[in-house]
């Protein structure tokens, strides 16, 4: 079934109030980093009505949501962006209010924050904003753009903890059940600056037939109709492909023991190249075989 809507996830910048961290800037006003400036006016020019598009940012993911959301909002405004407002939705019982749930019904992009994807998805997991959101991807020309946590949460499987230094030993890598926008795809985010390319072979080496994907800082992905990936923003994107494995020691090892794999296919992508998600071919943009 074709999916009207778009997937906008991006790598990240500064986490906050993630139990994951260790080291959160107290002051998130001075120095949240606005780096996803191209990626936003991105998001502003693939969304149904540009400028006048109504975006609506979410920010569960935090738990300094006042001082980010506002943020976010002036970015938005910097790039001419006329209809902005913040979503602040730190309970359950918020994600069955009526104006809540009517602000979103009117949005045509929503914009989820960073901070910790297990807070997102335990307070907006299977109530009304979280079924309307998948509504509205699926049939309405519609934005579902994520940083950080919120991309993370954008897909089926989410991983939500794991030690970038320890990630390829068994059991160290924690995948819960995310959003549930896009299947077939694990995301991790701060992926080049933090070292995370071990927490992403732990989660394909797992279920090879998931894609891997890692996100680098002012770096996303473009996905349309849940197959054509395009990279956006200037760093990297690194992709895991798992279903070439050829052998690996991941059930006869014990806890806390290094995991071993055979022929585990990585791509990297930058700007402006594609992926397919049937096919699983990448096209190099500025390719110098062509």
């Amino acid at each position: 079934m074709n999916k009207r809507g778009k997937l906008i996830i991006i790598g990240g910048a500064v986490d906050k109030g993630s139990f994951t961290e260790t080291e959160l800037d107290k002051n998130a006003t001075n120095n949240l980093n606005f780096f996803e400036t191209g990626i936003l006016k991105r998001i502003i020019n693939e969304s149904k009505h540009g400028e006048n598009s109504r975006i609506e940012i979410i920010t569960t993911a935090s738990v300094v949501s006042k001082e980010i959301g506002p943020e976010y909002v002036k970015a938005f405004e910097y790039l001419n962006a006329k209809n902005v407002g913040v979503l602040y939705i730190e309970r359950r019982e918020q994600a069955a209010d009526e104006e809540i749930v009517e602000r979103l019904r009117n949005a045509d992009v929503v914009m989820f924050t960073g901070g910790d994807q297990l807070r997102l998805t335990s307070i907006l997991g299977g109530t009304r904003f979280h079924d309307l959101l998948l509504d509205k991807y699926h049939n309405e020309d519609f934005i579902y753009a994520g940083t950080s946590a919120g991309a993370a949460a954008a897909s089926i499987n989410m991983i939500y903890q794991g030690s970038s230094s320890e990630a390829l030993l068994k059991g160290e890598v924690k995948i819960t059940s995310g959003l549930g926008l896009i299947d077939g795809v694990i995301i991790d985010t701060h992926f080049v600056q933090r070292g995370r390319i071990g927490r992403l072979f732990q989660a394909v080496v797992g279920n090879p037939k998931v894609l891997g994907i890692g996100l680098g800082e002012d770096t996303g992905l473009l996905i349309t109709n849940n197959t054509q990936m395009e990279a956006i923003g200037s760093g990297l994107v690194i992709l895991v492909d798992g279903r070439e494995i050829k052998d690996t020691n991941l059930t006869q090892v014990e806890l806390g023991q290094p995991i071993s794999i055979s022929h585990l296919v990585t791509h990297v992508m930058s700007k402006f190249d594609t992926f397919d998600l049937e096919s699983h071919k990448m096209t190099i943009h500025n390719s110098q075989y062509v």
